[in-house]
């Protein structure tokens, strides 16, 4: 089974309800990122590492290996890993955008190495992750990767041209998170069935969308409740960052003043003061809300998939692991 510090424990409930094969693909996974990261000189190699020891929730590759099944072998190993280092790609790449300092509680490439050698960083996880698809040889599979990288660089241009603008709309909001994050669920689902070469399963994608918007919107929840030492982060990250997330539009709303705010030259200590304002409005739990009823959503479009006991069980837990993770 994967270390610990790798997949969170709602997660693990689906490793051991799978029996062993899902354990022994999630293993395989890590080592074969460990092999992708180790190369390429000594200077990527060590901010590769650091990006890969760094951690994850590995839900991404989890997906992959889910939608493939016990029968998926190594094309759905070779895919999960694909699917990882492009996470963990546009991660490095957010990073260097944001300047940030930290991620998962730990210094970023960014801050640790310069932005240059991160940019490198990023770059090189890119390539390597579809080097690892076609090494398959599966164009259905380098299609799908490489139309979901450009969604999430258009995702991440929204992002920029929305920065502090205070008066962004729930649905801007909604199609943005849908390019940045949701866009890579749906992916890794499309990807593991596309493994034996099955037909796109557009209930299965569906699930994916779903179950990656409500990630974001809890992430974004975390971002204003907190507490740092388990996001890795300071709270109001967001705020800082200029991005304008769902609590504070749904709090905007019942806290006109809010909209008013100027985001730009705020500090820790001020960014703090505002989610502390955006939470006593109720907005985070209305947003929790939201995401509850999109897993529920994302559960029932299960039903209508091409799918076996086994994997519908499994894919209904990953979907709860998502809420229980942020409970």
């Amino acid at each position: 089974m994967p270390r610990s510090s790798t997949v969170p424990p709602p997660v693990t409930s689906v490793l051991e309800a799978a029996g062993t094969w899902l354990p022994r693909g999630m293993a395989a996974v890590e080592e074969r990122l460990g092999e992708l990261t180790a190369g390429h000189g000594t200077t990527l190699a060590d901010d590769a590492g650091a990006t890969l020891a760094a951690g994850g929730k590995r839900l991404r590759p989890l997906l992959v290996l889910l939608s493939a099944g016990p029968a998926g072998g190594d094309a759905a190993i070779r895919a999960a890993t694909a699917v990882e280092l492009v996470h963990m790609a546009t991660l490095v790449h957010d990073d260097v955008i944001d300047g940030a300092p930290l991620r998962r509680g730990r210094p970023t490439v960014a801050a640790r190495s310069g932005r240059e050698r991160a940019v490198a960083t990023g770059d090189l996880l890119f390539s390597r992750a579809f080097a690892e698809l076609g090494s398959n040889g599966g164009e259905r599979q380098v299609e799908l990767l490489s139309s979901t990288a450009v969604a999430l660089a258009l995702g991440e241009l929204a992002q920029r041209r929305d920065a502090y603008d205070t008066s962004i709309s729930r649905e801007r909001y909604l199609e943005r998170c849908g390019l940045k994050t949701a866009r890579l669920f749906e992916c890794a689902c499309l990807l593991g069935r596309a493994v034996d070469g099955a037909a796109d399963e557009p209930e299965l994608a569906g699930f994916g969308r779903e179950i990656g918007l409500a990630f974001q919107l809890l992430d974004d929840v975390l971002d204003v409740t907190g507490p740092a030492e388990r996001t890795g982060k300071a709270r109001g990250t967001d705020l800082l960052d200029g991005t304008v997330t769902l609590p504070l539009i749904v709090a905007r709303d019942r806290d006109p003043e809010l909209e008013q705010l100027d985001l730009r030259g705020l500090d820790e200590r001020t960014a703090e003061s505002i989610c502390d304002r955006i939470a006593a409005t109720g907005a985070p739990e209305t947003v929790r809300e939201d995401a509850r009823g999109r897993v529920a959503r994302a559960k029932r479009r299960l039903a209508g998939a091409a799918l076996s006991g086994e994997e519908r069980e499994l894919l209904s837990l990953v979907a709860d692991g998502v809420v229980e993770r942020y409970a």
